[in-house]
């Protein structure tokens, strides 16, 4: 039997890559998976979506010259085997860790990264781009943009693809489409007739028949167009690319190498605009335990390579995300108005816990979340009552519609916001740092924030009760911190917090997840002397004003504490005081926010310390406002 000796520790970048010879391209494929199943089992991450575009990632860096060619990754979830290729294995095993290599493409990581991202269908509309600046600035160089199938669900992709086959760009768009249920055959017949349509044989005898057909009557000449596309279409497939403006090439077998290659180096070598190539691949290929799962072990924590098993923790408390989803549920027994939509993440935000129980009353409507919030409005139009559950950060793609489509009209369209604040190793893109400022500015908004897990179930329940227009609730990413659960949540009044605490000296106003934090620098501080009072806010818009006025009154300091981005909660109590001429009374008021920076990953509880939002610099930040020395005093002596 003959030994293969291995090949991937003789490519550290795609130059060695494209000096192997195409018969050993397989070979490097099957270490490459290897060397990205085991990574991941070291550091936790996105694992299923890598698996499956191994011989892709393989066959795109052989043929193109990267990274004069940019390649841009839709999401970026499935870019492991892309950073291996890129001179990054040497890292790989501190992926998503502090200092370590982020979960997704990055800029500032490798020239091999030209466009960072880490949200669905920005792809075709970046690569676009540079293909209309490799235009402008005279360059012969290749756009490429890889997209899954569940990413052209979002409309951008489209907006895209209009757009670049309006303009001729040179570019490539690759469709990753790794839905087997949806996919087409993917046979001998049509790998050969996708690598004969992508040929320069046909190439040349389709450039050679549309200059002599040009030649013929307009009618007659836009006549053998439509039919050599359609002819085409109705045995290949892709019409609508083909409107847009697209040459469609596939469908193809994603893990066929030699399939792969070839076609990709007919693509390369066609002179005119853009070309969709379609690939089919099957998600958590080569590794059987991603390959049988449900989700195709999407994302994984640490596992055990052998037996596929992850290394979870035991909870000490149930997520918010199931405290939320079995709220709703509990609700829904007695309100058949309540509906659940989600935008492609229904396991994320919980809501498929909802949707085994009430199928009829739930709604995944793909990545597609301004479509998500619109739908929502319309539900809500009609007197239901939807629940738009979507991440904090992904909200943000949604903004237009919800000012226009809800704000606007008023409409009671509830926005529960998971993963807010900071969130770990998914880093920078899936922080969830700025809805209280960007949701805050818009008149008719209602935002709470759940301190714990108990306050969610009753946010859950105010929310299904204010029917007077768009409300919105937020909290954290993760277990809650373990206090009982009401079995019916209570109805909250609108605008009005609670005091959690007594004390004299000074006030920590909190809003959401760091209330727990804040209880913890009360007793630190009381030891030191500084008797605290411990409010929550509850509500971020409308404000309790009275009980701010009555803090302000009564202590010699008062700290606003939240986990979002200035210009949020802190504001909006300073700028309420100021016009209550409050600030002019003596009393000390500072604000604890998240930094005004994109904080990379780094686990949740280092992330809070980096921007000083734990415990300690809650108490370091008491001691300053009362004008009191840094090291620990007995102020009771």
């Amino acid at each position: 039997m003959t030994i293969e000796t291995p090949l991937l520790d003789s490519v550290n970048m795609p130059e060695d890559l494209r000096k192997l010879d195409k018969s050993q391209l397989r070979q490097f494929a099957d270490e490459l998976r290897a060397e990205v199943i085991d990574a991941v089992s070291v550091t936790g991450g996105h694992l299923g979506s890598g698996l499956g575009v191994v011989e892709l990632t393989t066959a795109i860096h052989y043929v193109f010259n990267t990274p004069d060619d940019r390649l841009v990754w839709d999401v970026g979830h499935q870019c492991y085997p892309h950073k291996v290729i890129t001179g990054r294995r040497d890292r790989i095993r501190t992926l998503r860790q502090a200092g370590g290599l982020s979960g997704f493409t990055k800029r500032s990581e490798s020239e091999y990264d030209p466009f960072g991202a880490a949200h669905a269908a920005t792809s075709i509309s970046a690569a676009t781009g540079f293909a209309e600046a490799s235009r402008h600035l005279g360059k012969d160089t290749t756009s490429i943009a890889v997209i899954g199938d569940g990413s052209m669900s979002a409309g951008m992709a489209y907006e895209g693809l209009n757009n670049a086959g309006h303009l001729s760009s040179k570019m490539v768009v690759i469709l990753n489409d790794n839905d087997m249920s949806i996919a087409p055959p993917v046979g001998a017949m049509s790998a050969y007739l996708a690598r004969a349509s992508s040929s320069g044989v046909y190439q040349g005898f389709r450039k050679f028949t549309k200059q002599l057909t040009k030649r013929l009557p307009r009618r007659v000449y836009e006549a053998l167009g439509r039919a050599e596309e359609y002819g085409r279409g109705m045995v290949t497939g892709g019409t609508l690319f083909e409107e847009l403006g697209f040459y469609y090439v596939g469908p193809i077998d994603g893990h066929n190498m030699d399939h792969l290659v070839s076609v990709l180096e007919n693509v390369r070598d066609m002179e005119d605009g853009p070309v969709l190539v379609h690939v089919v691949t099957q998600k958590g290929k080569g590794y059987s335990y991603a390959e049988e799962a449900a989700d195709k072990y999407h994302g994984v924590a640490k596992f055990d390579v052998v037996s596929g098993k992850q290394k979870k923790g035991t909870p000490n408390a149930p997520a918010y995300q199931k405290v939320f989803a079995q709220s709703l549920i509990d609700l829904a027994k007695d309100d058949d108005k309540i509906i659940g939509v989600t935008a492609a993440m229904p396991s994320g935000t919980s809501l498929d816990m909802f949707e085994k129980v009430y199928p009829d009353r739930m709604y995944d409507v793909g990545i597609a979340e301004q479509h998500a919030v619109t739908f929502a409005a319309g539900l809500a139009g009609d007197g239901l009552r939807p629940f738009c559950a979507i991440y904090s950060t992904f909200l943000q793609r949604a903004y237009d519609s919800v000012v226009h489509d809800v704000a606007i009209q008023n409409l009671p369209v509830r926005f529960p916001m998971d993963r807010a604040g900071l969130v770990g190793a998914d880093g920078q893109t899936h922080a969830g740092s700025f809805d209280i400022a960007y949701l805050g500015c818009l008149p008719n908004m209602v935002i709470m924030a759940a301190g714990d897990e108990a306050e969610l179930v009753r946010m859950t329940t105010t929310a299904v009760a204010f029917d007077e227009g768009p409300i919105a609730f937020r909290y954290p990413r993760g277990e809650g911190v373990g206090v009982d659960l009401p079995p019916v949540g209570e109805i909250l009044e609108i605008g009005k917090g609670r005091i959690v605490r007594e004390g004299t000296k000074a006030a920590i106003l909190s809003l959401g997840g760091r209330l727990a934090e804040a209880l913890k620098a009360a007793d630190m501080l009381e030891a030191q002397g500084v008797s605290t009072t411990i409010a929550d806010a509850r509500f971020a818009k409308p404000l309790d004003t009275d009980m701010i006025l009555d803090l302000v009154r009564n202590h010699e300091a008062v700290i606003t504490l939240e986990e979002g981005s200035m210009g949020g909660f802190g504001a909006y109590v300073l700028q309420f005081l100021a016009a209550q001429g409050a600030l002019d009374n003596g009393v000390k008021i500072r604000t604890m926010h998240l930094p005004d920076v994109f904080q990379d990953q780094e686990s949740p509880e280092k992330m809070y310390d980096t921007a000083r939002l734990n415990a300690a610099h809650i108490v370091e930040q008491v001691r300053q406002a009362l004008g009191l020395s840094a090291e620990v005093v007995n102020l009771r002596a």
